[in-house]
């Protein structure tokens, strides 16, 4: 039987944990032994005694490392810290390959065959596997949450025998996944709503949700989609043509959320000082690329900053702050793409050399680093 090991996050503020009692179960149930490292689940609200009632056994990192075929993660471990494993097991994470080059290489040596989620391509059937669109989605909730806490005034138009208290204006800079719920969230809250994106495809979407839609128009350079659904650096008139946009509608509003990111690169400067200055005091930026570089000029992470009387925030791990919600999503992408994969005659999971999924998220095997985007000819 595949023993299947589930790690401890040993990251710091990385509450989240790669497996829950439900897919322990169903692990179990393709016929997997699973084995769990003791507390893994406790920052979740998962207690070890849930983990044994689905038929995990419990023990310490060396004891469920031992002989493991397959190590789920949220965050790529250190190779030291798994040694013992068997040779070629798969590890199965987040492993931040462009951020950990030393750490990928040391999975290399140790002979593991580490699996990238976060490098899963957007193709229909692997939407069930994809790590980013889960944990985005909690996170655009979440930024307009912690923005709206800390933003000292109420979302939606109040009309009182006091007076009326008119709605929160909340722009959205960014519309993939996160962007999305955030916009969703913000008009369940009562705000006026309007975003932006640098692909075009998106205006609908937008307007669907209820909220403006806020584009540049006219300027080559606007389809700033590229593979796999995200976005691409764009042309320098069109990045002049929007910061003239963003500038005039930024002045306007309460809550900015930037959502931003380029994979591989350091995210997008948004929004400048200048921009900043010219909000209103009271508002609030939330920067949900902030552990990327930041979309936001001055935006420190896990810090809130005021700036020109604007307090600018954001987290270098926002998921982990809805740690239960988000080890439970995480956890089923982790199933369903070993279960994509199981072989009930191998009585394991095999990744055939030419699929689209395997050569998009391994990145190395057997002893070399493999992946075209991290060798030297790639």
């Amino acid at each position: 039987m595949t023993r299947i090991a589930v790690l401890k996050e040993q990251a710091p503020g990385e509450n989240r944990v790669s497996a829950t009692p439900e897919t322990v179960k169903k692990l179990i149930a393709l016929g997997a032994q699973v084995a769990v490292e003791a507390g893994a689940g406790a920052a979740a609200a998962i207690a070890d005694a849930d983990y044994a009632a689905a038929g995990a056994t419990l023990g310490s990192r060396k004891d469920v490392v031992a002989k493991a075929e397959i190590l789920l993660g949220v965050q790529g471990p250190e190779a030291a810290s798994i040694k013992g494993c068997a040779k070629g097991a798969w590890l199965v994470a987040a492993l931040d390959p462009f951020g950990q080059p030393a750490r990928i290489n040391g999975y290399a040596a140790a002979e593991i065959e580490a699996l990238a989620m976060e490098f899963m391509p957007r193709i229909t059937r692997a939407q069930s596997m994809d790590i980013l669109s889960s944990q985005s989605n909690l996170a655009g909730y979440k930024a307009v949450i912690d923005a709206s806490a800390t933003y000292g005034r109420a979302f939606p138009m109040m009309m009182t025998a006091a007076g009326t208290i008119s709605a929160a204006r909340v722009f959205v800079m960014g519309v993939g996944v996160a962007g999305l719920q955030a916009i969703a969230t913000a008009r369940r809250l009562g705000a006026q709503v309007s975003a932006t994106d640098v692909r075009s495809a998106t205006r609908e979407q937008i307007e669907s949700l209820g909220a403006k839609a806020i584009f540049v128009d006219q300027v080559a350079g606007i389809e700033g989609e590229g593979a796999g659904g995200y976005a691409t650096e764009m042309s320098d008139a069109y990045k002049a043509a929007q910061a003239d946009l963003v500038s005039s509608h930024i002045a306007k509003q309460d809550i900015v959320i930037t959502t931003a990111l380029i994979p591989g690169r350091p995210a997008p400067r948004l929004i400048s000082d200048a921009q900043i200055a010219s909000m209103k005091p009271g508002s609030v930026i939330f920067d949900l690329a902030v552990a990327q570089g930041g979309n936001v000029e001055g935006a420190v992470a896990d810090q809130i900053v005021e700036r020109h009387g604007v307090k600018i925030m954001g987290y270098t791990n926002t998921p982990a702050r809805l740690a239960a919600d988000a080890s439970a999503l995480f956890a089923r992408n982790l199933y369903n793409f070993l279960s994509a994969f199981w072989d009930k005659e191998a009585g394991r999971p095999v990744l055939p050399d030419d699929d689209e999924i395997t050569t998009a998220i391994r990145l190395t095997q057997n002893g070399a680093v493999v992946h075209p985007r991290l060798t030297a000819n790639g």
